[in-house]
This record gives structure tokens, C-alpha cells and sequence, in this order.
């Protein structure tokens, strides 16, 4: 049987994601998370098992507000929460620590209402004060420690901090009552509740940041600067953070926690930096379950009875192009390399089946993609002629490519780089190949000034809205792509304070065409991800967004 056909049988269950538009800004209480029950027969019995998850690279650090990887957030999802949740069905917002909210009529004011007798693990009150503590944290990162941190969310999703406060939309937090929070914004932002689901919104203890420093980044992992609370994060979730070893991350079930417990009380997260790595740890028994299943890994499980669950898509795999490098800023070289791309090839050769191909950053699933945005094709030869239009004689690009690591958007970078490589050189371009370790700042180095002029990257979407792909990669200048079209800029401002409707569909519909049409970057597939899982496992809380709590995972008795 040949071995895309055993991908396309393999049992799995692939994760619902309604992709809706937001249709209440008014929140309603809700039982406690989680659906699993503690024990079979015995709900109300304590945590005790002990679930193990193999990583494909270590977290960068356990601070969300200051990092942006997969595996960090794997990790800060289990230990702190934010005010709002994400409905697994429809991926809108849910009450989490808010049990409901009010918008203002001008759409620049909502009022929380907080959860009742939460604490955090440390033991510290959860309440209005502590709310506002966080985001006046958040809005006053100095300029010194964002560039430390490139990883930081706020200004992808509010456009500035305090020292550029008029352009910010986030205005301020006010402690109303105990458990009443009004946060204000300078402008009406439509995605503001989705955003606030994000993992870099989720609330850490007041009393533990202040204890360890949480903006003196004065500590190394693995070559990054992070802070002591970046290695001991504290906040309300289900689990407490353990320890951090070389190599693993433990959490324990938090004793006080407000919610489901479910049934897991130990969680290891072991990296295997490796897929054929990941792959036997799970054929031994090691783990029970992992991440990012490749094309090669997918039939050998299959064939050896494993569990596969494929997650909808919902991210974008693309080819970055830096125009801080003069060649790159002839509009002319940038379309010859998307001609140069043979993107049928790629997904077919390093993507899980029913990948879907990408001429934009939006999902097909979400409201203001553009079914008619440009698309070069696959021409090489046409390639050759635009290189020759352009004057290219040879010039150096420099090629960025991580190693040891595999993300959902990106399964096995070195087989992918190769690919891309040889299709590039075909055409003439004269190609330098710059691998770098993930864990030695591989992000940080292609998101920041420099001299990478491609590099190999993803961007994994966090919610259920358009501006959450154009707009922190395409909302204003950035070390990445060097990109400056202010008109881009001033229309993503624009259409992100639209309500939902036809035209602010449109507007994100041009805003795609405008991209697609000046080729920034360019975008590959829309992958699907999997993860493969022990037979131990009877439910895991599959997520396109990486909403993974494992207080929804069920085990065998």
C-alpha cells in the first residue's frame, strides 16, 4: 500500500476549529475547564498519573511575556491562565479567569468580572490589583529589555509601550473592585478578547515577578538571556512548575487549583531533538505522546498500530526575504525567487497529506482570505528572466536554516532548506547556506536586524482572527523582512478596529493582494500538524491554536 494512502487511513482524530466570527462581547459564567474525569468511576479522587511528552527542542523560557516559541507556551499553558479562554469547538473566547465581561459602547472599555477564591501557586490572591499589575507590567517593558527579548507580544497586538503611549492602543487597567477590572484602549480594537487568549496574556503572580527579578534578564539557558522568573514561572493554572533540568521540564498538579485537576499529577516534558528520536521513545515506552510527527515518522507509526491526531491547519510555513539586503529590495529578485519555488514539490516531499498550498498568509478558514490573491507560480525559467531584468550578477544571499528542531509549520528544516536551496540555485542565485541551532538563538537572529537575507520560518496562528498572521509580521517595519509599504501599515491599523463584517472582510482581502503583490516573503503551505501517542492515551485535547491543557487528557485506568 503505497505510503500516502496509509496517511490518509491512519485513525486519527482531526481537531475542530470553527473558524466564527465573534458574535457576543458579552461573557457568561462557566463550569471549571476541563472534561476529563480524575479516575474511571471516581471523579472526585486526586491527580496520579504520570504523563510524559516528548518536545522537539527546549523551551526558550517559562516567562510568556517575553517569548514567543511553541515549546515554551507548551509549558506556560499548563501554569498560568489568562482572563480569557479558547472554546476548543469554535475557538472563540470563553470565560477562564473572567467569568464575564461588557464592552463599552464606543469599543474602547471592557469591564471583567473576575473569578472568586482563585490564588496563585504561591499563595498570593488573584484579584483586580493583580490583573492591572500584569498589563502595567506588559505596556512598561522598557526599550532595553525588548531588545533582549524579541520574543515580547504586546506591541505585535497593542502597535507600541509606554515610551510611544500615543500610538498604543492599549490606554490603561483600573482596579474597579476586588474582583471588577476595566481595561481601556485608545481606539476600538475587534480582536481585542481574541487576543487576549494568547499565552503572553496570561497572569503571573505580582508577588513572584518581584521576587526574581522578572524584568532583570540576568540568567543564561542555552544561550538566552532570561530572567530568575523566567526559570520558576507562578501563576493559576492546574500545574506548578517543578524543575527545570537539561534536557526536561517536570510540573506537579497544584493542590489549591480552582478547577478540574483532571487525572495526570506529574507532567515530564522531554526533549528529543531528533523525529526518528521522538519516533523510538515512543515505540519504547518512553513518552507518551509527542509533537510534530513528520512524513517519514507518520507511516512507520501507522504501521506499528499508533495512535495520530491531525491538527486543522492553522499556521503558514514561508520562505522570509530580508530587504535590509540591497539585492532584495529589487522588487524584480523577490519575484524570481517565489518563481523559483517548486511549493507541489515541497509539500508533497516534507508535509503530512491534504497540506494545503499558500499564496498568502491568511487560513483559508478565516474571514478576509482572498481566493484571487496573486501568485506567480512555479516558472523557473521565467525566474531566470526577471534575475536578468534585474541586473543579478551573482551577489551572495545569505540562507538561514535551524537545526535540531521541528516545528508544526516547519517538520524537518534541513530536508526543506535543502530543497528550497537547490530549486534557488537552479535559477542562478548564488546561495550560502547559515545553519544555526535552534536553541542558539535561531529566532532571535532572523527576527532581528541583520544580515540574513532568507531565512526559514512559520508563524503558527494563536486565534481566530485575520490581523492575528498580517498583523504582527506585516504591521509595521521589523528586523525580519525590512519590509516598508506604509500603506499596508496604515491599512492593517485600519481594518483591525472594524467590527466584523463585509468590509472589514475586504479590507483584509486587499491588505492579502498588497503582500502577495509586493512578495515580502514568501508564503510555502499551510501544514497540517500531528501528534502520534502511546496507547496508554484514550483523549488528547488536540488544538489548531495549541490550546493544550493536559487536565483534558485521559488516560487508561
Amino acid at each position: 500500500m503505497p505510503s500516502s494512502t496509509l496517511r490518509r487511513i491512519a485513525a486519527g482524530i482531526g481537531a475542530v476549529f470553527l473558524m466564527l466570527p465573534l458574535s457576543s462581547c458579552t461573557g457568561t459564567p462557566s463550569p471549571v475547564p476541563g472534561t476529563a474525569t480524575a479516575l474511571a468511576g471516581s471523579p472526585d479522587a486526586a491527580p496520579s498519573a504520570v504523563f510524559t511528552f516528548g518536545t522537539s527542542s527546549q523551551p526558550l523560557g517559562l516567562d510568556p511575556a517575553l517569548v514567543s516559541d511553541v515549546e515554551s507556551y507548551r509549558i506556560t499553558r499548563q501554569v498560568l491562565e489568562g482572563l480569557v479562554g479558547v472554546d476548543q469547538t469554535t475557538g472563540q473566547p470563553t470565560p477562564l479567569l473572567a467569568t464575564a465581561w461588557n464592552q463599552s459602547d464606543d469599543g474602547r472599555a471592557y469591564a471583567f468580572k473576575l473569578r472568586e477564591k482563585v490564588t496563585f501557586q504561591d499563595g498570593a490572591p488573584f484579584d483586580a490589583a493583580a490583573v492591572c499589575s500584569n498589563f502595567d507590567r506588559w505596556f512598561n517593558f522598557p526599550e532595553a529589555l525588548r531588545q533582549q527579548a524579541p520574543g515580547t507580544t504586546f506591541k505585535g497586538v497593542f502597535k507600541a509601550h509606554a515610551d510611544q503611549a500615543p500610538l498604543s492602543i492599549y490606554k490603561g487597567c483600573t482596579a474597579l473592585a476586588p474582583d471588577n477590572v476595566r481595561i481601556q484602549l485608545t481606539q476600538p480594537f475587534t480582536g481585542f478578547l481574541q487576543a487576549l487568549t494568547l499565552p503572553a496574556f496570561a497572569l503571573s503572580s505580582p508577588r513572584a515577578m518581584a521576587a526574581h527579578n522578572a524584568d532583570a534578564l540576568n540568567q543564561d539557558r542555552n544561550g538566552q538571556p532570561l530572567s530568575a522568573y523566567a526559570l520558576h514561572p507562578v501563576g493559576t493554572g492546574p500545574y506548578e512548575f517543578g524543575s527545570w533540568d537539561q534536557g526536561s521540564v517536570t510540573l506537579s498538579s497544584n493542590k489549591n487549583y480552582w478547577g478540574d485537576r483532571g487525572q495526570i499529577e506529574t507532567i515530564n516534558f522531554v526533549t528529543y531533538d531528533h523525529p526518528q528520536t521522538r519516533m523510538q521513545a515512543l515505540l519504547d515506552g518512553k513518552i507518551d505522546a509527542y509533537d510534530t510527527v513528520t512524513v517519514g515518522n507518520f507511516d512507520q507509526l501507522v504501521k506499528r498500530g499508533k495512535q495520530i491526531i491531525q491538527r486543522d491547519p492553522f499556521s503558514v510555513m514561508y520562505l522570509g526575504m530580508n530587504q535590509q539586503v540591497p539585492i532584495l529590495q529589487d522588487l524584480k529578485v523577490r519575484q524570481a525567487i517565489e518563481m523559483a519555488l517548486d511549493k507541489d514539490t515541497l509539500i508533497r516531499r516534507f508535509f503530512i497529506d491534504n497540506t494545503a498550498q499558500a499564496s498568502q498568509f491568511v487560513p483559508p478558514k478565516l474571514s478576509g482570505f482572498n481566493n484571487n490573491a496573486p501568485s506567480l507560480g512555479y516558472n523557473p525559467a521565467k525566474a531566470q528572466d526577471l534575475l536578468a531584468e534585474a541586473g543579478y550578477q551573482g551577489e551572495e544571499l545569505k540562507f538561514y536554516y535551524p537545526l535540531n528542531v521541528s516545528r508544526p509549520y516547519l517538520p524537518t528544516p534541513e530536508k526543506i532548506y535543502a530543497e528550497i536551496s537547490r530549486e534557488l540555485t537552479a535559477v542562478g542565485l548564488n546561495i550560502k547556506p547559515v545553519p544555526v541551532n535552534w536553541s542558539d538563538g535561531y529566532l532571535q537572529k532572523v527576527t532581528s536586524p541583520g544580515d540574513h537575507g532568507l531565512h526559514l520560518l512559520g508563524w503558527n496562528g494563536s486565534y481566530a482572527d485575520p490581523d492575528n498572521f498580517v498583523g504582527p509580521l506585516f504591521g509595521e517595519n521589523t528586523g525580519e523582512f525590512g519590509y516598508q509599504d506604509p500603506q499596508v501599515f496604515s491599512k492593517i491599523a485600519r481594518a483591525r478596529g472594524l467590527p466584523d463584517g463585509s468590509e472589514r472582510t475586504e479590507q483584509y482581502q486587499t491588505i492579502n493582494a498588497q503582500i502577495a503583490a509586493t512578495v515580502p516573503a514568501v508564503p510555502i503551505a499551510f501544514p497540517i500538524s500531528a501528534l502520534a501517542l502511546s496507547d496508554r492515551v484514550l483523549k488528547y485535547p488536540a488544538s489548531p491554536v495549541l490550546n493544550e491543557v493536559f487536565t483534558n487528557v485521559e488516560l487508561k485506568p
